[in-house]
C-alpha cells in the first residue's frame, strides 16, 4: 500500500532518517525505537510534512504505484494517507459529532463549497455517525470534545482520522496519556480499524506493541536495525541492546500495578528507553 526508497531526512550535519526502504502491506505494523530514533520523522516525510533529502515515497493507487514525494499534508491526505498525532488534535468546544462531520467534508468532493449550508451535506452526517458507532462514541455524539476523558479524545482522534475511509492510517502514540482502565478500548480500535485498512503505529506501550502487531519494525538513530514478526523481534540481540532493555511481557502491565498499589521499585524495563 505504501513504500519508501532509501528515504533520507538530515537536518545539517545530523542524519534523522538514515536510507530507509521499507513497505506497507495489509499487516498491522508497528514502529518501535528509543527516543530519536527517527519515527516521528519518518512519519513527517510519509505524510508530506516533511520533505525527504533523498529518497521517494510511493502510494499504490488503482494497481500502480504513485510517486508522491515532495506532496504537502493536504495532497497526501486526499490520495488517503491519514494520521493522528501523539498530542490529542481536536475542537474543545465543537461536539463530537461535528469534529468527525468537518474531517469527512474535508475529505470529501464538498470540501470546498464553503457557501453551502452544511445541513446540505446529509452523507458527511451519515458518515461520522457510523465511524463514531465504530469508535465506541455513538452515544455521547452532541458531547462538546472537551468533555470527553483523555482516552476518549484519543478514540475521537481515530475516529477522525477514519473519516474519508484512507487507504493507509497512521497512528502516532494514540495510547500516550491514556490510563490503564482506557487502554483496553484504544487497542480494540487500532485491531478493528486494521481489518479493513493498512495501518503503521508508532507506540511506546510494549505490551500493546507485542499484543496487536502483526509487523515490527526497529529504528535506531533513523535506520532500520531490525523488520519481523513480534516474537522474533522481542528476542533479538541488536534490539535489546538498542532498545527494549530486558523487556518481557507483561512488564508495563505490572509495573502499572506496583504504582497503583503504592509499591516502589522498577522493573526490567526501567532501564530500556521506555518512554
Amino acid at each position: 500500500m505504501l513504500r519508501t526508497n532509501r528515504l533520507t531526512k538530515r537536518f545539517g550535519g545530523i542524519t534523522a532518517t538514515d536510507e530507509v526502504t521499507f513497505e506497507l502491506g495489509n499487516k498491522l505494523t508497528s514502529i518501535i525505537g528509543p527516543n530519536g530514533a527517527g519515527k516521528t520523522t519518518f512519519f513527517n516525510l510519509l505524510t508530506g510534512a516533511l520533505t525527504p533529502t533523498e529518497g521517494t515515497v510511493e502510494l499504490q493507487k488503482d494497481g500502480g504505484w504513485v510517486d508522491i514525494t515532495g506532496m504537502d499534508t493536504h495532497e497526501t491526505a486526499q490520495m488517503g494517507i491519514h494520521r493522528s498525532y501523539q498530542i490529542t488534535n481536536v475542537f474543545p468546544t465543537t461536539s463530537v459529532l461535528e469534529n468527525v462531520r468537518v474531517a469527512a467534508q474535508a475529505h470529501g468532493s464538498n470540501s470546498f463549497r464553503f457557501w453551502r449550508n452544511v445541513n446540505a451535506f446529509d452523507e458527511h452526517y451519515e458518515e461520522a455517525y457510523g465511524i463514531l458507532d465504530r469508535v465506541g462514541l455513538a452515544e455521547k455524539a452532541e458531547v462538546p470534545a472537551e468533555n470527553l476523558s483523555h482516552g476518549e479524545k484519543r478514540q475521537l482522534e481515530v475516529g477522525i482520522a477514519l473519516a474519508g475511509d484512507p487507504e493507509v492510517l497512521l497512528l502516532d502514540e494514540p495510547n500516550a496519556g491514556v490510563s490503564s482502565e482506557d487502554i483496553d478500548a484504544v487497542k480494540a480500535i487500532i485491531e478493528d480499524v486494521a481489518t479493513d485498512h493498512a495501518v503503521l503505529l508508532v507506540e511506546h506501550n510494549m505490551d500493546i506493541v507485542m499484543d496487536v502487531s502483526e509487523r515490527i519494525v526497529v529504528l535506531n538513530q533513523g535506520a532500520v536495525i531490525a523488520d519481523d514478526k513480534p516474537e522474533n523481534i522481542q528476542g533479538d540481540p541488536d534490539v535489546q541492546e538498542a532498545y527494549l532493555g530486558g523487556y518481557e511481557a507483561g512488564d508495563l502491565e505490572a509495573r502499572r500495578q506496583e504504582k497503583a498499589s503504592g509499591q516502589r521499585g522498577g522493573t526490567k524495563a526501567d532501564g530500556g528507553g521506555i518512554a
